[in-house]
C-alpha cells in the first residue's frame, strides 16, 4: 500500500514539476534577446567585411608604386632575381649639360668590318690592366640577327691575357642601325662559342680571339686566334671556323703544315728554323667553303711573302693559289658601326622638338592610364561593397523571414517551415535579378541598334 502510495507521489510531483522546467511543447519564436544578439553579431561582421575592403581598397591604391612600406611577402616577390635576357635595353644618348644649348652628337652608319681583308685587330685600352677585363670590337652577321664581340680578360698575378668570343643575339624588329645601338652584354648567351687557354703557368703570355669575317651565308665565323708573349711578339697565329649549325669550331693547323711542307719540299726552305705565321683574309669569293690565309716570314729584313693558299672549312684540303703577293678575291660579308662624322644642329632641333612632342603625349597617356587605373580600383572596391551590403541585406531578411515564424519545435516543424519560407525568398529574388538582367541587355541592345540606325543613315546622307 506504501509502495502505490509512492509511485502515485513520483507522478503527482512530476506533473507539477515539468511545466516549471520546459518539458512542454514550446513557442519556435526566439526570445528579444537572443534576436538582437544574432543581429547584432550579423552587424559586426557586416562592418568588418566593409573594413577590409577599404583597407584593401587603399593599399592597392598605395601599391601601384613600389615604396619601402610593404610586407615581407611583397618585398621578397619584387627583389626576386629577374631575367637580364628579357630586359629592355634603350638606345644610349649622350649626356647633355643643362647650360649648353647644342652639343655635338655623333653620327653612325654601318660599314663592311673585314675590309680591308685580315685588318680586324684587337686594341687594348689604356686602363685594361686596371680594369682587368674589357670588350673589343664586335662583328654583326649578315642577316643582323646576332653579333659576336670578343671579351678580353687579364690575370695579373700571371701577367697574361686569355679571351672569350659572345654572341648577342639582335632584336628582330627595327632598323639595321638601331638593332646594333641596342645590342647589349645583358643580352648575350651565357656560353662562349670559342675560348682560349686561361692557365697562368706561363708568364706573360697572352691569346686571344680576332673574329675576321662571316661567311655568305652567316653560318659560318672565320677566327684568328694569337698566341705570344709580352716580351717577344706573337710566337703563333691559328685559324679558327666556327659553325653555328652543328656548334662545332675548326682550327685549320693543316694549312700551316702545307706551308712548312711546300717551302722545304720545293724552296728547300726549312721554315722551322724561321719565324714566320699566317694571316687568314676571310672566305675566298669563288669558294664560300673555303678560307685564304697568306704567310709571311721574317728574316731581320723586309717580311718574305710566303704564298696565298686556300684551305677547306674542315682544314681536310690545303691548296696555293699564288706565289705573288698580290691580294685575292676574298668576299666581305660582317658588318661593324662606326662614327661617320656629327649630326647638323639643325637636325638636332628637329629631332629635340619631336622628341619633347612625344614627351608630351607619352606624360598624357600616362596619366589617362593612371586615371584608369584609380577608376578600375574605385570600381572594383564599389562593386565588392554592393555586394556586402546584398549578402548582408539578404541575411537580414532571412532572420526576420526566421523570427516572424512560429510553432512547436517537438517534430522540428518550425524550422521546416522557416528553411521553406527562405527558399521561396531565394527564388524571389533569384527571378527579380533574372529579369531586371534581362532588361538591361534588352535596353543595351536598343542602344545599340539605334546607334547602327544613325550610323546607316549618316552613310547614306553622305
Amino acid at each position: 500500500m506504501l509502495e502505490r502510495c509512492g509511485i502515485v507521489s513520483i507522478i503527482t510531483l512530476s506533473a507539477f514539476l515539468m511545466p516549471a522546467l520546459g518539458f512542454v511543447d514550446m513557442n519556435f519564436s526566439s526570445p528579444a534577446f537572443s534576436k538582437n544578439l544574432t543581429e547584432k553579431e550579423a552587424d559586426y561582421l557586416y562592418k568588418i567585411q566593409k573594413e577590409d575592403a577599404k583597407e584593401e581598397y587603399g593599399r592597392k591604391k598605395h601599391d601601384r608604386h613600389p615604396t619601402g612600406y610593404m610586407t615581407v611577402e611583397e618585398y621578397e616577390m619584387l627583389s626576386a632575381p629577374k631575367d637580364k635576357m628579357q630586359a629592355d635595353i634603350p638606345i644610349p644618348k649622350p649626356e647633355k649639360a643643362a647650360d649648353m644649348k647644342y652639343i655635338p652628337e655623333p653620327d653612325y652608319e654601318i660599314v663592311r668590318y673585314n675590309n680591308p681583308p685580315g685588318s680586324p685587330e684587337i686594341s687594348f685600352n689604356r686602363n685594361f690592366k686596371k680594369t682587368r677585363q674589357q670588350n673589343a670590337q664586335g662583328i654583326v652577321s649578315p642577316d643582323y640577327s646576332i653579333l659576336v664581340y670578343p671579351a678580353i680578360y687579364y690575370y695579373p698575378r700571371g701577367n697574361t691575357v686569355a679571351c672569350d668570343l659572345f654572341v648577342i643575339p639582335l632584336e628582330p624588329h627595327g632598323n639595321a642601325l638601331a638593332k646594333i645601338k641596342k645590342a647589349n652584354v645583358m643580352h648575350r648567351d651565357p656560353n662562349p662559342i670559342l675560348s682560349t687557354e686561361k692557365s697562368i703557368d706561363n708568364y706573360g703570355a697572352f691569346r686571344t680571339l680576332t673574329p675576321v669575317d662571316f661567311s655568305t651565308d652567316g653560318k659560318k665565323l672565320l677566327v684568328k686566334e694569337k698566341v705570344g708573349g709580352n716580351r717577344d711578339g706573337i710566337w703563333q697565329t691559328n685559324a679558327i671556323v666556327y659553325d653555328f649549325n652543328s656548334e662545332t669550331s675548326y682550327k685549320l693547323s693543316e694549312v700551316r703544315d702545307a706551308i712548312s711542307y711546300y717551302w722545304q719540299e720545293y724552296k728547300n726552305v726549312n721554315l722551322n728554323d724561321k719565324r714566320w705565321d699566317i694571316y687568314p683574309l676571310g672566305f675566298d669569293v669563288n669558294e664560300p667553303d673555303r678560307v685564304v690565309v697568306s704567310g709571311y716570314a721574317y728574316t731581320g729584313g723586309a717580311p718574305v711573302f710566303l704564298g696565298n693558299w686556300s684551305v677547306d672549312i674542315k682544314g681536310e684540303r690545303v691548296k696555293l693559289l699564288s706565289l705573288s703577293p698580290k691580294m685575292v678575291q676574298v668576299s666581305m660579308n660582317g658588318l661593324k658601326m662606326v662614327q661617320s662624322g656629327l649630326v647638323p644642329p639643325q637636325i638636332l632641333k628637329i629631332e629635340e622638338k619631336q622628341a619633347k612632342y612625344e614627351d608630351k603625349l607619352d606624360a598624357k597617356a600616362a596619366k589617362e592610364k593612371e586615371k584608369s587605373e584609380l577608376k578600375e580600383l574605385k570600381d572594383e572596391y564599389k562593386s565588392k561593397v554592393k555586394e556586402i551590403d546584398k549578402e548582408h541585406k539578404e541575411l537580414m531578411q532571412d532572420y526576420k523571414i526566421r523570427n516572424k515564424v512560429e510553432g512547436s519545435t517537438t517534430f522540428n516543424e518550425s524550422v521546416e517551415k522557416a528553411d521553406t519560407l527562405v527558399e521561396q525568398a531565394h527564388q524571389k529574388r533569384a527571378e527579380q535579378e533574372t529579369k531586371a538582367k534581362a532588361r538591361a541587355e534588352s535596353k543595351e541592345q536598343k542602344r545599340l541598334e539605334k546607334e547602327k540606325l544613325k550610323q546607316e543613315i549618316s552613310g547614306t546622307e553622305q
